[in-house]
């Protein structure tokens, strides 16, 4: 009998991240660690399949220790998930509302809350991860003490929820990266995208400049970001995502122009567009 894949995931069983893996590997090994940095050794050194990375969320926006840990990571993304976020604020047993003072969860969670946390008086504490904060909870048998986390947290450490769907907004959805040791073929057919990261050159213009070939070549970007490395105050390494595949011949040529007004370009993956993208256009 052929042992199932691993996929690991960071924070505790029962996070997001957790879920994610359930609903994109029917058969696979969810496996936790603690921080992203051992998601992806994970994978480089060939213990786990794949990763299931949070990148972005429609609510909070992106997930900075991503993108700060790409350009030193070799990683390659070869699928994207996304998942429709729903929080429940949850406390010991037989706790009312009234008694809680204070909600513990991770940064995007609360932050995906905040409006209905500051409508109910209570105080916020981030934690490392929603799960973790759950289990932190059932440990700690404070009634004054409340956990944001998924409905299987609560169902792991035996939590009672207290408010469903707690998130300020419905539209709340996560949307995670499948990570792999080496790159996918492109998809032969169908929607695709492609993550790239790139460092434009110290001249004028330089980020107009390099991004005009997707503009004359009707490339669509989907997401640009910029971001600071080695403690530098100014923007030198962009991660975007475009829709199309290296080989198409648009986003060929759009990929030719862009490398004449870069010092890098390193294309992080090809992959399969969720079917998610389609369904809410």
């Amino acid at each position: 009998m052929t042992a199932p894949i691993k996929v690991v995931f960071q924070g505790e069983p029962g996070a997001n991240s957790h879920i994610a893996v359930v609903e994109a590997f029917a058969d696979a090994e969810a496996v936790p660690m603690p921080t992203f940095e051992d998601c992806f050794a994970a994978v480089e050194n060939g213990s786990a399949t794949y990763a299931m990375i949070p990148i972005e969320n429609s609510v909070a926006g992106r997930v900075a220790d991503i993108h700060a840990l790409l350009p030193q990571a070799n990683v390659f993304f070869v699928g994207e998930h996304f998942l429709p976020v729903r929080h429940q604020l949850m406390a010991l047993p037989g706790i009312a509302l009234d008694q809680i003072r204070t909600v513990h969860s991770h940064v995007q969670a609360l932050g995906q809350c905040r409006r209905r946390l500051r409508a109910m008086g209570l105080t916020p504490i981030v934690a490392a991860d929603t799960a973790g904060s759950a289990r932190d909870v059932a440990r700690d048998g404070d009634p004054t003490k409340a956990a944001i986390a998924s409905r299987l947290a609560a169902e792991i450490y035996g939590l009672d929820i207290l408010v469903e769907d707690i998130e300020d907004e419905t539209h709340n959805t996560t949307r995670f990266v499948i990570v792999a040791a080496e790159p996918a073929a492109a998809p032969p057919e169908g929607p695709a995208m492609t993550s790239l990261l790139f460092r434009v050159r110290n001249v004028p213009a330089a980020l107009y400049k390099a991004l005009g070939g997707f503009a004359t070549n009707g490339v669509n970007i989907v997401k640009l970001e910029s971001y600071q490395l080695g403690g530098r105050f100014f923007a030198t390494m962009f991660f975007a995502d475009i829709e199309g595949k290296p080989d198409d011949e648009a986003v060929a040529l759009a990929l030719e122009e862009l490398h004449f007004f870069t010092d890098q370009v390193r294309i992080i993956g090809t992959y399969p567009a969720s079917p998610f993208r389609q369904s809410v256009l």
